[in-house]
């Protein structure tokens, strides 16, 4: 797919500009409007759960233990991830929103999917293969002509190509141009026509100088020093001001079209982020973490202009045609949206789970849109996720952290995976998980590497990129080894290298 950036003027100018979804920051010494939501037993404001009820048909006690259900599941999905490796086909959340499905390649690997409480599926192909496959899709040099996106469902286990009606062809020659077997892909139909949500109607908007004149969008997250948005809301460099027309940023990082749809302004010493979510009813929805919501996931979203409104998550990863470009990583949901809620905050309970990026449809007769997730953007640009407590907040990295000298060979048995391995000689070296790699979403990854007696041990982090696998983190010092790193999503693998003596070893690791 052809890359190309789109100069802000034509990203956001063409529409009047975007919506403020809500006001992370308040001016300082002014009073906040709305009042901050107290959450019901389980952590979840009662206005999410209200939204849930009309969106979704689940009481009070459903809807927390869905939520807490779907919370349970992103930590099985990531362990299982790490620990089948190459034989992991994706998970997700059944129709009931209790079952958490698993698929395999490797008929041994079910047990250990049962033994962590999920029930296993076995399939042809791995989710690294499913990848691989889209990501031949995303570097083909073609407009995709009647195509709107592709994405990996791992319900089916196959690629899915979305085509406009009577452009199933065109689907099947970007198919064949990318060399995807017959076999693994499939293609659907559908009149929808996504585009970015620029449309602005409604409050708390923040405003961006363009090209002598202003446009208006959404604020996403509240972050260290600023916050998280739409990318397609202003180039770097691009300067703003808040609802009330005073100077309040400048726009840090942007990627729109292309590998995502993501921004960071920084703001001034006037503006103070906080951890809450306007959903435009006075009420401020708290955030106190990221964790990532599985495939079948309830989810939630706030916009400016239709308020807040709940749904299911369908599909990560999916790359969207839209009319300014290919964006790749967004994640699907049949969520309506309207002009206007672009850039808005997206939850699972109190859990922030991105921006969204746009879509088709409207809240009248329904349709489905595509966020950004958060978890990519704070890895790529090092950004901590303002939160209330209570959960993960995504800090940056992305560099190796020693931590304190292990005092046994037990000492990473706190990692969710363990492996075990022998190296015969220095200068040689084993990959792992059992010499292949896992799949694992954005966010922090933790190691441990202990090692025998006598001998030196280093620990590489490796992620795979289309000229194969690149060490993105290490811990090369004397004694045990540890790594924290914070990463976007992708196929990883550990690699374990004898630089002095021989023996046996230990490796645990863990993924968000």
């Amino acid at each position: 797919m052809q890359r190309r950036r789109i100069a802000v003027a034509a990203a956001v100018v063409v529409a009047a500009g975007a919506a403020v979804a809500f006001t992370l920051p308040s001016m300082a010494g002014t009073t906040p409007s709305s009042t901050t939501a107290q959450p019901e037993p389980g952590g979840v404001a009662p206005q999410l759960l209200a939204a849930m009820k009309r969106d979704l048909g689940l009481d009070g006690d459903q809807a927390t233990a869905r939520l807490a259900r779907s919370k349970w599941a992103s930590g099985v999905t990531s362990k299982l991830s790490a620990q089948t490796g190459a034989d992991f086909g994706g998970a997700w959340l059944a129709t009931d929103g209790n079952t958490l499905k698993v698929a395999v390649t490797d008929p041994a690997a079910e047990e250990a999917v049962r033994a962590a409480g999920a029930e296993p599926v076995l399939v042809k192909r791995s989710e690294q293969a499913l990848v691989k496959a889209k990501e031949a899709l995303d570097s083909v040099d073609s407009d995709a002509e009647g195509i709107t996106g592709w994405y990996v469902d791992v319900k089916t286990n196959k690629l899915v190509v979305v085509a406009k009606p009577g452009e199933v062809s065109a689907a099947k020659k970007l198919a064949r141009a990318a060399g995807v077997a017959a076999g693994t892909y499939s293609v659907v139909t559908s009149e929808a026509q996504p585009k970015p949500l620029f449309d602005v109607r409604g409050a708390d908007p923040y405003f961006i100088a363009v090209d002598g004149g202003t446009a208006r969008c959404s604020i996403g997250f509240s972050v260290e020093g600023g916050f998280v948005t739409a990318g397609h809301c202003g180039e770097v460099g691009t300067t703003t001001t808040g609802f009330n027309q005073e100077a309040q940023g400048t726009v840090r990082a942007s990627t729109f079209p292309g590998d995502a749809d993501m921004g960071f302004v920084e703001v001034n010493g006037d503006w103070t982020p906080r951890a809450v979510v306007n959903d435009f009813e006075g009420n401020e929805l708290p955030v106190a973490g990221n964790t990532e919501a599985p495939v079948g996931a309830a989810v939630c979203r706030s916009g400016s202009t239709t308020g807040t409104f709940c749904g299911t998550i369908l599909a990560k990863n999916q790359t969207v045609v839209y009319p300014e470009g290919a964006v790749t990583g967004l994640t699907r949901t049949n969520v309506c949206a309207e002009g206007g809620d672009s850039g808005g905050p997206w939850l699972s309970g109190d859990q922030a789970q991105g921006m969204t990026s746009g879509g088709s449809g409207d809240c009248t007769v329904g349709g489905e849109t595509f966020f950004q997730p958060i978890n990519e953007i704070l890895a790529a640009e090092n950004l901590t996720l303002v939160t209330s407590g209570g959960g993960d907040n995504g800090a940056g990295g992305g560099e190796a952290e020693p931590a304190p000298p292990a005092e046994s060979a037990n000492a990473c048995d706190d990692q969710a995976v363990q492996r075990a391995g022998s190296l015969p000689r220095a200068r040689t070296a084993q990959a792992q998980p059992d010499g292949a790699a896992f799949r694992s979403n954005a966010g922090t990854q933790t190691a441990c590497l202990t090692a025998a007696d006598g001998a030196d041990f280093d620990l590489f982090l490796q992620r795979l990129t289309n000229r194969g696998f690149r060490t993105v983190a290490s811990d090369t010092g004397d004694g045990d080894k540890s790594i924290t790193f914070n990463g976007r999503s992708g196929t990883y693998r550990y690699v374990v290298v004898a630089t002095s003596g021989n023996g046996s070893y230990n490796l645990g690791f863990s993924t968000p």
